[in-house]
């Protein structure tokens, strides 16, 4: 083959691949990627990003779903004009839209497309949030609020920064366009930097936790609130008053109740409250509650006077006005004991010590399952002893149509635990108790099928499942 053939065929082969490149870019479709984590699934990462499954596979060439590998990088369709690789972060208490975008040097209309938002209500809290991976980095601020009366120069002479610093930072139109209550934000680092998910709150509130993060049926919630000392809080929780005490290590706690048979979805959380110095904030912010599935008790047959409306609501309103107020002093320290217990011998052939839970759904005389289980049902024999649980103070002691001979008892901080059915009551109402001091018998009194111990625990002016306060020290 001579020397010209050979170049030509060479010339032919490298023109042939260099077009096959040429397609195949040009082929590739635009927009952002995604790198696939341990765990994921196709099906999933469509859910996260609001696309269809079809369109997924169809972008990416994908034909088999099960074959997704680990470190493989998915194009996300629907998106294009967005550029790089993205990721996500949890959306915390503290933020909203505005902050995020400011945190992350985001702009909104980015966050809204790469999330599908329709409402700032979707970014609840414990949700996640979809953005470039070179915005992530941007996750400490320095952070501050115009008062009413202040504009954006007086601000950044108070800060010691340049003005325009804030307005590029917070893609301001100029000067004139801050808002007084906004917070803004400068990024930062080292010592100027302050951390914690508190982005739409003024700067001098360090740090906002929720615990759990996602709230569930007939659980506690705390709120913990890094502030300085004299800062004042009010707010409501799905509804609920929250008051806040100062914990003596530079934080405020309020606990909060969650009901047994609050429907599951975003509820609202609402804070406001004034800075030292008299500054005002507000702030609200989604959060979800999820369902514990709580199961079904057999059918329960019951002197029908106890299950009469008329007998039962006036009682309701007295034992919970009882539990409403939030006392300032906390009276107890770390987990709650068990108020009474049996030798395992007297216990259920199941080994539990408790003949109903906390939560699970009664039906009464063949009535519909419209109610649930408030307390603890703890298994006893009259004249078995019961013992207070934690140190606290006697505020009722006496008897009732449905809960029988009952005592409650004061811990602190809106913290109340009651008692019920017992056949001796030993306190009264003003007593002073401590942990494992002796304050009753075990009966049979008011609405029972035989004798034991109703013991129901009360967070917020709500019910909750004292099997939790065992186990765990709160708040």
């Amino acid at each position: 083959m001579s020397l010209f053939v050979r170049l030509s065929l060479a010339f032919v082969i490298v023109l042939l691949w260099t077009s096959g490149v040429v397609s195949a870019q040009e082929s590739q479709p635009d927009g952002p990627v995604y790198i696939v984590q341990a765990g994921d699934s196709l099906w999933d990462i469509a859910v996260r990003f609001g696309v269809s499954l079809d369109d997924l596979m169809r972008v990416n060439g994908i034909s088999d779903p099960s074959q997704l590998a680990e470190g493989a990088q998915l194009v996300i369709p629907g998106l294009e004009g967005i550029q790089g690789v993205l990721t996500t972060v949890t959306i915390h208490l503290g933020d909203n839209l505005s902050s995020l975008s400011r945190r992350y040097q985001a702009p909104v209309a980015t966050l809204l497309r790469l999330n599908h938002l329709t409402s700032p209500a979707e970014l609840f809290v414990g949700s996640s949030l979809i953005l470039p991976e070179q915005n992530s980095a941007q996750s400490s601020a320095r952070r501050a609020a115009l008062k009413p009366g202040q504009s954006l120069l007086e601000l950044s002479v108070i800060e010691n920064t340049n003005p325009w610093d804030w307005i590029t930072a917070n893609s301001l139109a100029g000067t004139w366009a801050g808002l007084p209550g906004d917070v803004y934000q400068l990024p930062a680092s080292g010592m100027e930097s302050q951390e914690g998910p508190a982005g739409a709150l003024p700067g001098a509130i360090d740090a906002i936790e929720l615990d759990p993060e996602i709230l569930l049926q007939g659980k506690a919630a705390v709120i913990h609130v890094t502030a300085p000392d004299e800062t004042s809080f009010t707010g409501t929780l799905m509804g609920h008053e929250l008051h806040f005490f100062p914990n003596g290590d530079g934080t405020y706690v309020s606990l909060s109740g969650v009901h047994a048979m609050a429907e599951p979805g975003l509820y609202p959380l609402e804070l406001s409250g004034t800075l030292p110095g008299g500054t005002p904030f507000n702030f609200n912010q989604s959060v979800w509650v999820k369902s514990v599935n709580y199961p079904f008790d057999r059918p329960l047959t019951v002197n029908p006077t106890t299950i009469d409306p008329a007998v039962t609501k006036p009682e309701e309103e007295q034992w919970f006005s009882l539990t409403r107020p939030a006392t300032p002093q906390r009276y107890w320290e770390g987990a709650f004991q068990m108020p009474s217990s049996l030798p395992k011998d007297y216990c259920l052939e199941s080994g539990d010590c408790w003949s109903s839970r906390f939560g699970n759904r009664r039906s009464y005389n063949g009535g519909p399952y419209t109610s649930f289980h408030t307390g603890l049902d703890i298994v006893g024999s009259i004249g078995t002893e019961i013992y207070a649980p934690a140190a606290g103070k006697v505020v009722f002691a006496g008897p009732l149509s449905v809960r029988g001979n009952a005592t409650v008892i004061d811990h602190g901080w809106g913290v109340y635990t009651g008692y019920m059915h017992q056949s001796e009551i030993y306190v009264s109402p003003g007593d002073m108790v401590s942990a494992g001091q002796l304050i009753g018998l075990v009966g049979d009194t008011g609405r029972v099928e035989g004798p034991h111990l109703h013991w129901e625990l009360f967070v917020g002016g709500v019910q909750v499942d004292p099997m939790d306060w065992l186990t765990q020290a709160y708040p």
